[in-house]
């Protein structure tokens, strides 16, 4: 086995298997391409001036309520009961979140994001701001784990294809000797040539598809549309 002075690249493909890695000593890239880390990347990207991220709907009223906020959410695909706006990335041009706070809770997203709260840093990923999160890693010189949200902790495509996209990126950066990454990044070369025909296997396309969100999915899956880079801090995501 080879010895590398480069930092770790490490892919952790669900929530359930976070445990099993040195989150305190590594940045986390939450990913959560359908839909919810494209959709903070956007809201961002469009001017709001954070988002917080909540684990329950009853904390994203409360919140929502307490600063003026939008409150948005999702439970499997829908806009949550009790919520007005759900986390299509499209319910967030800049005429409408510029200069707002938006409160988002997610089924996947935002419980790994709280999960990792130990690591050094803690940013979002997704295709919309690819190119923002791998400038970022490959100039911090520190361990990485790209987190994959996962579907109620199953292993998903398109959180593994994100990560495979990442790695094809920057490997150069970084040792990459994890299973998992190099799995990711075997999915990704397949996929690459036309990621969205790809993933019309997956169980997540198929979910959404059925409530005609497939304009969502093809720009969740599409390079750069909203390229800024969310870091969480203070309990919010801010734009880096």
């Amino acid at each position: 086995m080879t010895t590398s002075n480069k930092p770790s690249l490490e892919v952790c493909l669900s929530p359930a298997l976070l445990h099993l890695y040195d989150v305190k000593n590594s940045i986390v890239v939450i990913i959560d391409v359908l839909r919810a880390t494209s959709t903070i990347c956007t809201a961002l990207y469009n001017g709001a001036t954070s988002v917080i991220p909540v684990a329950t709907v009853e904390e994203c009223v409360n919140i929502g309520r307490a600063i003026d906020g939008i409150t948005a959410g999702e439970r499997d695909g829908r806009v949550a009961e009790g919520l007005v706006h759900g986390n299509s990335p499209f319910e967030y041009p800049r005429e409408f979140i510029e200069n707002k706070t938006l409160v988002l809770t997610t089924t996947n997203g935002t419980k790994l994001l709280h999960m990792a709260k130990d690591a050094i840093q803690i940013v979002t990923g997704s295709f919309p701001n690819i190119s923002a999160v791998c400038d970022y890693l490959a100039a911090q010189g520190q361990n990485v784990i790209l987190g994959c949200a996962a579907w109620k902790d199953r292993v998903n495509m398109e959180d593994t294809l994100f990560a495979g996209a990442v790695i094809s990126r920057i490997r150069e950066h970084f040792e990459v000797g994890c299973d998992a990454a190099i799995a990711a990044e075997t999915l990704y070369n397949t996929a690459k040539g036309d990621i969205y025909a790809y993933m019309q296997q997956a169980s997540h396309y198929q979910r959404l598809a059925k409530y005609g969100l497939e304009k969502d999915i093809a720009y969740c899956l599409t390079p750069d549309g909203a390229n800024v880079l969310p870091i969480f801090r203070e309990g919010k995501l801010v734009p880096f």
